[in-house]
Formats: structure tokens, C-alpha cells, sequence
């Protein structure tokens, strides 16, 4: 007796590992940022004719506005934008730059038990692929609860740095600095540009909704390191939202990193994007305020 009652606990065992092992997710999220700082740099712009400023805003809304897949198991996890026919012609290299820097371009794979990451990205021409160790975030637990999508959701807030290669991260100056800077510009007899609007901030608060019924360490993009899948996440500029679940379909996605591109840490990556911007902003300091708003249509 047992003998039959051990090996039944060993069958049982055996059983959950499996069913853990089997464990696989998807979840797909919708990403929106707000472009209310942007357009209020056209608005009064005499440069800008109606046809452009519709060019430019349904532009700017496919670099602003995506949907993201997130195919995760215990472990580990894929999360990449969702492949959409381009428009005759595809995207020019300025297009699939800024996709690049609002969050878009390659996939980006999380190892929660190895606590890592390596994600490909297309920069100026060139593949890197980034690798490194997951962002520890110290998340509050809060008492707020909400549903998202028919599941029980809980709040939590923490605090991180803002990574400088997210142009995202850009937040408007405050009207007292921006007028600093123009009198500044006007001292210098030189031309002011579209980002010397914008500052990068050193920190950025973040709101995430996790729900424990889904108990897996994961969530969108670098989010990670709550006890269930995190469903929304906020950082007062981008809303990253679930609009889909589906746990245990039958057909499997292989989860595993990317391997194409030029190895390098987060670190030397956002350097790099920097140290490039930079130059870019350099080069169209003599183009004026619509510098930057050109490019971006291109």
C-alpha cells in the first residue's frame, strides 16, 4: 500500500512538472503614446500646410501607437511588435529609425529565472543585439484592485531610470527654461532646434496592474518581477494595455533569444544612440524649428 501511494505521489509530481513545463501564454498589448507635446510644435507653423500636417500626424500615429505580442512560459518570454503590411514603397530609413526609438523593431526576449534579456535592434543602418541583466525594480504593493480584460488586477508603483535610447522618455521643458534657452539661442545668433523643446528626465515613476490568476514573473517590453503577469503598465507618457489573452493553445511558439547583430551591454547601446543624436541635432541646428518635424515625416 505504500509502495502504490508513493509511486502515485511520484506520478502526480511528474504530472505538475510537465504541466508547468507545457505552460505556454499569449498576451497581446497596445501601446499608445500621447503626441500631444509633438503637435503642438505645428500648430502656428506657417511652413506646414494642411496636406503636410495630415502627413505628418498619420505618421507619427504609426510610431506612436502599436500592437506588441507576448508569447511567455514559466521562464521565459518573446515580446515583438505585430508585423503589419507597409504601405507601396515600405518604410524609408527614417521611418524604421524612429519605429527603432519609440519602442518598435526586433524582439526582445526576457529570461526571468536567469534574470537576462538580449533584444536586436536596427540602428542607423547597423544590428546590435543587446545584452544584459534585467532592471530590478523596487515595485510597492498597493491596495487597489481593478478588472482588466475579465481578470482581477492589482496595483503596483515603482521607480526607474529613464533609459536615454527611449525617445519615448522625452518629456516638454518647462516654459520658463524653454524661454531661457531661446534667449540663449538669440545671444548665440543661432537657430534654435525641434528637440531643444524636450528633456530627457532622470527618473520615471511607473503604474503597472498585475493579476495573480495568471502566475507567471512577466509582462511587456523590460516589465518584469511581479507575482502574475502584469496586464497594464504606465508612465505617464506611454500606456502599454492587454487586449487579449490566450493560455494553452495548441499550436506552441518557440521561445528563445535572437543571435543576429553586433553584441553590446544597454549601457554602450544607449551611448552609442546618444553620441549619434547628438550629431544629428548638430547637423540641423541651421535648419530651424522644422528640422526635426521633416525628418520625421521622411
Amino acid at each position: 500500500m505504500k509502495k502504490t501511494l508513493l509511486s502515485f505521489a511520484f506520478f502526480l509530481a511528474f504530472m505538475q512538472t510537465q504541466a508547468q513545463k507545457d505552460f505556454q501564454g499569449m498576451a497581446v498589448y497596445e501601446s499608445k503614446t500621447s503626441t500631444s507635446d509633438f503637435k503642438s510644435r505645428f500648430e502656428g507653423n506657417k511652413q506646414i500646410t494642411p496636406e503636410m500636417q495630415k502627413m505628418i500626424e498619420e505618421r507619427m500615429k504609426k510610431m506612436f501607437e502599436k500592437t506588441f505580442i507576448l508569447n511567455f512560459d514559466k521562464s521565459a518570454s518573446i515580446y515583438k511588435e505585430e508585423e503589419k503590411l507597409d504601405a507601396p514603397g515600405g518604410q524609408g530609413g527614417g521611418m524604421r529609425f524612429m519605429s527603432s526609438m519609440m519602442g518598435g523593431g526586433g524582439t526582445f526576449y526576457k529570461n526571468v529565472k536567469d534574470k537576462s534579456y538580449v533584444v536586436d535592434k536596427e540602428f542607423m543602418g547597423k544590428e546590435f543585439l543587446i545584452k544584459d541583466s534585467l532592471p530590478k525594480l523596487d515595485w510597492k504593493m498597493e491596495s487597489e484592485t481593478r478588472l482588466i480584460g475579465g481578470y482581477n488586477c492589482f496595483k503596483a508603483t515603482a521607480v526607474r531610470p529613464a533609459s536615454k535610447s527611449d525617445f519615448r522618455n522625452f518629456r516638454p521643458k518647462k516654459e520658463e527654461d524653454k524661454k531661457e534657452d531661446e534667449a540663449k539661442a538669440e545671444n548665440k545668433d543661432k537657430k534654435t532646434n525641434f528637440m531643444d523643446d524636450f528633456d530627457m528626465p532622470k527618473e520615471i515613476i511607473i503604474t503597472a496592474w498585475y493579476t495573480p490568476e495568471i502566475p507567471v514573473n512577466q509582462g511587456p517590453e523590460n516589465y518584469w518581477g511581479l507575482p502574475g503577469l502584469i496586464l497594464e503598465v504606465n508612465d505617464g507618457k506611454t500606456v502599454i494595455l492587454c487586449s487579449k489573452v490566450v493560455l494553452n493553445a495548441k499550436d506552441k511558439v518557440e521561445i528563445k533569444a535572437p543571435t543576429n547583430g553586433k553584441t553590446i551591454s544597454q549601457k554602450d547601446y544607449d551611448e552609442t544612440v546618444v553620441k549619434k543624436m547628438e550629431e544629428m541635432r548638430e547637423m540641423n541646428q541651421g535648419q530651424g524649428r522644422g528640422g526635426m518635424d521633416m525628418r520625421i515625416g521622411r
